[in-house]
């Protein structure tokens, strides 16, 4: 039936036609494509992601202007992006989803403009930003102005850092430019097998290099989340990685003058020792070299099921995640003594202070978790920057503002005593076990330097190394030196560490603490 424009009736009736329209902009067959390989629509992912019957979406007649290449021929609403805000656990939220069936989820200027402009609306209302991404990359049909609206659209991530929680879902391929934006924003989920961020794809690495690669090995999920560190949660399907988003936003913000929503805080905590809390009294095994699993401490002092992983793939030597304490939320970085004894390498230095300094943007308390022999030696590392990228981690400590209560388990040795968010870096409260060993080194290293002329010349070397390791152990490696300095402020019973982490949190709710005035430090990148 044809509708008549010049009236009321039809006027109403046209908006419904366009909406319409714009709901089903995307070809069917395109739609039969993404259906075939097990994905949801860009809308449909919107839909999923927000509470039911949330979602407001804005520019939702927006289309493109451009005239080359026959583009004036096809001008589908969207542009390839729906944009709009909602809510999700009934706060509010600014979303944007690439449509890969819309000229292949490619950015162009009016797409461009979209985004930028959701992006404001999120820094305006204070609200985080969620970013659905799945595209080929810069509309090559639009020329520079594709490229212009990249540039507008990084400026804009980059300004709202530390102001709004960002956080990106790859569902597909992002290629070229599109992988930028995703890289500045706080949080990257990817999907197992499905999705791939590259700069340059396996044929033009084929042609530069020579190298034969897979769009897997080269840009795979599995790739970011275990060895470039991208990705900060693997996704075993599209409804996985929405779910993760949906629990990690119960753990921030709004924004950076905003606390993180407490929940279940109607009473306190009962502090009495549980036998659950005194299992952590045999936890330390007798040698000092043997392993234990440090997400039994964390998961004993955190309310019950509460602990969210971050990076949980990426230099798993180091442990970084949420949890609550009395419904409050909390970041975690722990060293893992079952990977690498928790030494702290070039990944676990760069993890840890990108998640502290996330943290301390959006004003999350931090505990931390101590046993670590130092930072791990070996010429790679050296190399590859272990001095600059060490320092990194130093800087964030140094830098935070936030609550910081640190528990040392065992080992603290040397460099990586310090870095751990010791005394000197700014910790509020330092708790130390009496299996603590804070120290310059371990004993065995450390008799070798003092004692190595008197060893030469025992007549039995090997039991007086022992008598001098223990003798070490007895005077230098234990919490007690660094107690008498003030620098542990209790050593406790293992299995007071619950109770003596909530006391310390809740004495340090009130911290006020300020950076000096200046316009930005330089930290060492």
């Amino acid at each position: 039936m044809e509708i008549d424009i010049h009236t009321t009736a039809g006027k109403i009736a046209d908006l419904g036609r366009r909406i319409d329209e714009a709901v089903n902009a995307a070809p069917a067959a395109a739609i039969d494509k993404q259906r075939a390989k097990g994905k949801m629509t860009a809308r449909e992912r919107v839909l999923r992601l927000l509470d039911e019957g949330s979602f407001t979406e804005v520019d939702e007649f927006a289309r493109h202007r451009s005239t080359n290449f026959g583009m004036e021929r096809n001008r589908p609403y969207t542009d390839g992006v729906v944009t709009g805000m909602g809510t999700i656990h009934g706060r509010p939220v600014c979303v944007f989803s690439q449509d890969v069936t819309i000229f292949g989820g490619s950015l162009g200027e009016v797409n461009g403009e979209k985004i930028c402009k959701i992006i404001d609306l999120a820094v305006k209302t204070g609200c985080p930003l969620i970013g659905i991404n799945e595209g080929g990359g810069a509309r090559i049909q639009e020329g520079v102005a594709s490229l212009a609206r990249f540039g507008d659209i990084f400026k804009r991530n980059t300004r709202a850092s530390g102001v709004i929680p960002q956080i990106s879902i790859i569902m597909g391929a992002a290629a070229g430019g599109q992988v930028y934006s995703p890289a500045l924003t706080d949080f990257i989920v990817m999907v197992d097998q499905s999705s791939q961020m590259f700069i340059t794809g396996p044929a033009v690495v084929k042609a530069v290099t020579g190298e034969d690669v897979s769009l897997e090995e080269l840009g795979g999920a599995r790739t970011h989340s275990q060895v470039s560190g991208n990705s900060h949660y693997l996704a075993a399907n599209e409804d996985d990685a929405l779910e993760y988003v949906r629990d990690l936003l119960t753990y921030l913000p709004q924004n950076n003058l905003e606390d993180p929503p407490v929940y279940d805080d109607d009473e306190e905590s009962d502090l009495t020792i549980t036998d659950h809390d005194r299992e952590l009294d045999v936890l330390i095994p007798d040698e000092a070299n043997r392993p234990y699993d440090m997400h039994e401490v964390i998961t004993s002092v955190l309310d019950e099921d509460t602990f969210l992983e971050v990076h949980e793939l990426f230099a798993p030597n180091v442990l970084c995640g949420f949890g609550r304490i009395e419904g409050q939320a909390i970041g975690i970085i722990a060293n893992q003594p079952l990977v690498n004894a928790g030494t702290l390498d070039i990944d676990a230095s760069e993890k840890a202070s990108r998640f502290l300094r996330t943290c301390d943007s959006f004003n999350i308390p931090i505990l931390t978790f101590v046993d670590t022999p130092g930072f791990l030696p070996g010429v790679g590392q050296e190399h590859a920057g272990i001095i600059r990228r060490g320092a990194k981690l130093i800087y964030a400590y140094a830098e935070a503002t936030v609550p910081l209560v640190t528990v040392v388990t065992r080992k603290a040795y040397g460099g990586a005593y310090i870095v751990m968010g010791s005394k000197h870096l700014g910790s509020d409260f330092n708790l130390a076990w009496p299996t603590a060993q804070i120290a310059v080194m371990g004993a065995d290293g450390a008799v070798n330097i003092l004692h190595r002329k008197e060893l030469a010349r025992a007549k039995d070397p090997e039991t007086r190394r022992q008598e001098l390791v223990d003798e070490y152990e007895t005077t230098l490696s234990n919490p007690y030196q660094a107690a008498e300095r003030g620098w542990v402020d209790l050593v406790i019973h293992p299995h007071e560490t619950r109770a003596s982490v909530i006391r310390a949190v809740r004495m340090l709710r009130s911290k006020r603490e300020a950076l000096p005035p200046k316009k930005h430090g330089n930290i060492p990148l």
